[in-house]
């Protein structure tokens, strides 16, 4: 907490952000402002609602922090930055970016928000550093609505893959060197963002779908039939890497392709041992990349997805119950924090204190059952308790009330 403390402009704003970011590591049921407030010994929810709507602070500063935070820690010449989303659902139409979308959260169309995050993969750990949430153009073409939800009249619609390209050139102008870029169809079908790396130098392997055409010597292909002119004897067994089951082994082959742009540009195609089923990737590297180095980098992919699990199971990313855009980037910022201080505490404690063979490295999921048992004494006393369910009670009988008064206004 010390390296954000000058992002906020009261030693009280500062204070409470602390007992906030200890809230999300808690093992609460249910993390918002109510809960944490209850938890952290506040009379009322008040004060946490006022610092993620009212109090003087820089959410934008505090993610840099949390960048600087993470690449100091977990630096490594061989990282890769992971883009992708995820959705949080939501009720209501209220809520800023809002809509009926897919999530893949859900695995269906829902009401939702959808986020757009930049992952920090190194070899001793992974962590967001950066994020951007999706504004569809059912907002953007509502002056009135960004004006509610606390966005600009001139938010302008951007994609997905233009937020992904944001946050990326962000992190490389904050004077950051990465080697390599990874993300699935949404990101790899955008030819605007591939352009963007290419230009800045940077490497990636971009999923593709099977109809994506790809330039050959022989003229344009689809990816899918690429695949089936590869010999049996291109097919080569490697790992993506290690999964929780051991390492994870497919059949890789790659394919030169005739770009017109400079560097190499390949297809990398991945068969599942099991079921044969296909997946395809665009690479490009400003010098010749061997096959492994490709697959490795492909592989990173799956990092974003414990990622996005530990950061909503740990860290209470996704159980803001905020609508207004300031409030959800201050809330994310918070957790996106409370996360990278476990995965940090994680690498630092496997490379300083391996542990014994009979009992595996400490997880994020320990780390934080440690840090709340141990170092944190949240019991308040059966008064606090008791005051807080009066607070409750008087709070929830306000607001039927108010239910009940409008509901007789609109009858007449």
């Amino acid at each position: 907490m010390g390296r954000i403390a000058g992002r906020f402009k009261r030693v009280e704003s500062r204070r409470r952000a602390g007992r906030l970011v200890l809230g999300l590591l808690s093992d609460l049921p249910r993390k918002n402002c109510w809960s944490i407030a209850e938890w952290a010994g506040e009379a009322s929810p008040h004060g946490m609602q006022h610092l993620l709507c009212r109090a003087v602070w820089d959410a934008d500063a505090v993610r840099d922090d949390v960048r600087e935070y993470v690449v100091e820690h977990l630096r490594d010449e061989a990282a890769v930055l992971v883009v992708d989303e995820t959705g949080d659902v939501k009720k209501g139409t209220h809520t800023v970016g809002v809509q009926r979308q897919y999530t893949g959260t859900a695995g269906r169309i829902e009401n939702s928000q959808v986020v757009v995050y930049l992952v920090y993969a190194a070899k001793r750990g992974h962590a967001a550093v950066d994020r951007e949430l999706y504004i569809p153009r059912s907002w953007t073409c509502d002056p009135d609505r960004c004006r509610a939800a606390g966005l600009g009249e001139d938010t302008a619609f951007a994609t997905k893959p233009e937020l992904a390209r944001t946050m990326i050139e962000r992190f490389l102008d904050a004077g950051h060197h990465v080697g390599w870029v990874t993300g699935d169809e949404v990101y790899g079908g955008n030819p605007k963002l591939r352009t963007a790396l290419e230009e800045r130098g940077v490497g990636y392997v971009l999923a593709v779908a099977c109809p994506a055409e790809l330039p050959t010597g022989a003229g344009k292909f689809r990816a899918d039939a690429l695949a089936r002119k590869v010999p049996k004897r291109a097919w080569q067994k490697l790992s993506a890497g290690p999964g929780v089951k051991g390492q994870r082994f497919y059949d890789w082959a790659v394919i030169d392709l005739a770009e017109a742009t400079p560097g190499h540009h390949q297809l990398l195609i991945r068969r599942n041992r099991t079921n044969g089923e296909l997946a395809y990737y665009r690479c490009h590297s400003t010098t010749p990349a061997p096959l492994a180095t490709l697959v490795k980098v492909a592989g990173s992919r799956w990092r974003v997805e414990e990622t996005f699990q530990s950061e909503k199971g740990l860290a209470g990313l996704d159980e803001h119950q905020v609508r207004r855009y300031p409030s959800w980037a201050r809330w994310v910022t918070l957790a996106m924090l409370a996360h990278a201080f476990l995965a940090i505490v994680r690498a630092d404690e496997h490379a300083h204190r391996p542990a014994p063979d009979d009992l595996i490295p400490l997880t994020c999921n320990e780390i934080q059952r440690l840090l709340i048992t141990v170092a944190v004494h949240s019991d308040h006393g059966t008064a606090h308790r008791l005051a807080w369910s009066t607070w409750r009670r008087r709070h929830q009988a306000r607001s039927q009330a108010s239910h009940y008064r409008r509901q007789a206004a609109s009858e007449t």
